[in-house]
């Protein structure tokens, strides 16, 4: 079944926003909306694991919408993970808890390149296609439904590392010991990625987001010689295949990269809350829309803080062509009332301006 994407819903502002349209307020989400901080999420997720989660489309559907329930947010992000590709290209990846993602056998040498599937992937990563339908059906048209995966470059991280870490060195090596079977290993991925994204469109997805959540591990040479091209090409690829949906990046870390990535065929990049946003509009040009950037300890403090906070977001802003987001994903132990004053005073504060 293939459900018609661009059929627009009734908040269709994200969607305005991302394309440079007139909007009546700055539209708001939140990366990591749906998860731990949410009591609701945690009582719905007992007795299961984190991937036998994302492979129940019913589950994915109830805590997608979550957030939505709670706060008068612009967007819903499907529930999924980013290592569902490795895992459908053959890796075996666990959540452990206090350690996040382990490999238990990670790419170590060119020759394990030889283990790496290339799946159909309607059949490997369906769950995640039918989760994407479950949850449009059940948004109704309230709001868009986006859509994601992890940028080629971060999965060969983590596909390679074995896990986190702090300067992903194993990772980085090949890079520079071996760049040739970097380039096979990228390659793949990012195939596997052109369809798996193809996919979440023809399943309901209407705004696409690639995290390259390693990206700042990269200097400017680096980036550009192996990240940079392989975004190119799913931005490419995409454009093709779905011109009516909006394409964003969030290369994490990577400030060298913004006028690259303003080239790469994006509607949007986010970027994190390092960077100022009038900086970032004046290397990324005019016809891109910028994604951020609120530090996300800002929802730590007071309501009266965090609407400070918007409001100095929102002047850097300018109040054009933005999209406000957390210059990362929500934290386990936020406080769901201190995000819904976040979404609130984004779509005060930015009205009255």
């Amino acid at each position: 079944m293939r459900l018609q994407s661009d059929s627009a819903p009734v908040n269709d502002t994200l969607l305005r926003a991302a394309r440079g349209r007139v909007v009546s307020h700055t539209p708001v989400w939140m990366m990591r909306q749906a998860g731990r901080y949410l009591p609701e999420y945690r009582k719905l997720r007992e007795g299961t694991t984190f991937f036998e989660t994302c492979r129940n489309p019913d589950l994915v559907a109830e805590i997608s919408i979550q957030p939505l329930e709670r706060f008068p947010l612009d967007a819903v992000i499907v529930f999924s993970d980013i290592l569902v590709v490795p895992q459908a290209m053959g890796m075996e990846v666990l959540m452990v808890k206090g350690r996040g993602p382990v490999f238990p056998d990670p790419l170590r040498t060119t020759e394990d390149l030889g283990r790496l599937l290339a799946p159909d992937v309607e059949e490997t990563l369906g769950y995640v296609f039918e989760g994407l339908r479950r949850t449009r059906t059940g948004l109704n048209g309230r709001v868009p439904l986006i859509g994601f995966a992890g940028a080629p470059w971060t999965l060969m991280a983590y596909m390679i590392e074995g896990g986190g870490s702090k300067s992903f060195d194993k990772a980085r090596a090949w890079l520079y010991a071996q760049p040739a079977a970097a380039d096979r290993l990228l390659a793949a991925i990012t195939e596997v990625l052109v369809e798996y994204l193809d996919h979440q469109v023809r399943a309901g997805a209407q705004f696409l987001q690639v995290f390259d959540s390693w990206a700042g591990m990269l200097g400017p040479r680096a980036f550009e010689r192996f990240a940079l091209p392989h975004l190119r090409v799913i931005a490419s690829e995409l454009g093709r295949r779905h011109p009516d949906i909006p394409l964003a990046v969030f290369a994490r870390g990577a400030h060298h990269a913004l006028e690259g990535l303003s080239k790469a065929g994006y509607d949007v990049i986010s970027i994190d809350w390092t960077l100022d946003p009038a900086l970032a509009r004046q290397r990324v040009g005019p016809d891109i829309t910028i994604q951020g950037n609120l530090d996300p300890a800002v929802l730590y403090g007071s309501p009266k803080s965090i609407r400070e906070a918007v409001g100095v977001m929102l002047q850097g802003f300018g109040g054009e062509r933005h999209i406000a987001n957390l210059g990362h994903g929500m934290l386990p132990d936020h406080d769901p009332e201190h995000a819904a004053v976040f979404v609130e005073a984004v779509h005060e504060l930015s009205r009255q301006a």
